[in-house]
């Protein structure tokens, strides 16, 4: 029977089992294998999309097979760990280096791999995410942000393979101190932000961003017009933020969303199957996120 391994991030062991159901065969933090097909999860940060258990005899033997299948391999440890080490210090070194927004991602393979008993692998030659451990590392920017919070959006293009382009105009609900107002701008998009608090200095005089005091939520989809992309990274209850986003659905024009939402105490899985039944829709964890997920929502075609 098929099955798949799902990598959790720090912290997000238990609502990935949870995800997962019924089809959960064996955990190891960070790991949880699970029947079925790969499937895409919310709160897995990689997936192990051609997974195998393999018989090894000896730290060597291990390292020969994994290396005979192909050159590049991540080391998840789950258990065993000076003994995976050592594995893993007789493969070849996976670069560490710290990507490049806006360049593209490594394409040689990355297989994935964990020392599941003393003599025997779980290992996949393919994983979802091009990057070990699922994690996204970029050569970060430290003067022109005036917060971190421009990682997410960041990743989340690096990750989709789309972004705004010139001239779309996106708006950014709550935006201040402009994070992501400074990231949309950079792409030559332009930003209507919309928040109480002002916007850092070198990102309200962008020629690019325009911002107006005000509640993000206080804004009519119906006197908005036509956006061709809505952000928010609001901090608020995610129920709340679901029946704003059904509004925006509802009497808006905006076909692209990007949304933060907050996780708030005990995640409510039907919630998040909520945000899911919005067509054409994907729940992420990026990095980036903490105690949160990110919504998105594009049009058909740009659905990766």
């Amino acid at each position: 029977m098929p099955f798949a391994v799902y990598h959790a991030p720090p912290g997000l062991l238990t609502e990935l089992v949870r995800e997962l159901g019924d089809a959960v065969t064996a955990v190891r933090d960070p790991l949880v294998v699970a029947d079925g097909p790969p499937r895409p999860c919310a709160f897995a940060a990689n997936v192990w999309t051609d997974p195998a258990f393999i018989p090894v005899e000896s730290v060597g033997d291990a390292a020969r097979k994994l290396a005979s299948v192909q050159r590049n391999w991540s080391l998840v440890p789950s258990g065993l760990f000076r003994r995976a080490a050592l594995v893993a210090q007789k493969l070849p070194r996976v670069s560490a280096k710290p990507l490049a927004f806006g360049r593209p991602l490594p394409t040689a393979p990355l297989g994935a791999f964990t020392l599941w008993d003393e003599n025997l692998l779980l290992a996949s030659p393919t994983t979802s995410e091009p990057v070990p451990d699922g994690v996204y590392r970029f050569e970060e920017d430290k003067i022109g942000p005036p917060s971190r919070a421009y990682l997410k959006l960041w990743e989340l293009f690096t990750r989709l393979g789309t972004a705004p382009r010139p001239g779309e105009l996106c708006l950014d609900m709550g935006g201040s101190p402009g994070g992501w107002s400074f990231v949309l701008a950079s792409l030559g998009a332009r930003v209507f932000c919309i928040d109480k608090a002002p916007l850092a200095d070198n990102v309200d005089k962008h020629p690019l961003v325009s911002w107006c005091p005000g509640s993000a939520f206080g804004l009519d989809p119906r006197h908005a017009g036509a956006v061709d992309w809505l952000f928010s990274d609001v901090i608020c209850y995610p129920d709340r933020l679901y029946d704003w986003l059904s509004r925006w659905l509802t009497l808006g024009q905006c076909r692209r969303f990007v949304l933060t939402v907050k996780l708030q105490g005990e995640t409510d899985p039907a919630l998040l199957d909520r945000f899911l039944e919005v067509p054409g829709s994907r729940l992420l964890h990026l990095s980036a996120n903490k105690h949160e997920l990110t919504f998105v929502r594009l049009d058909d075609e740009e659905i990766g």
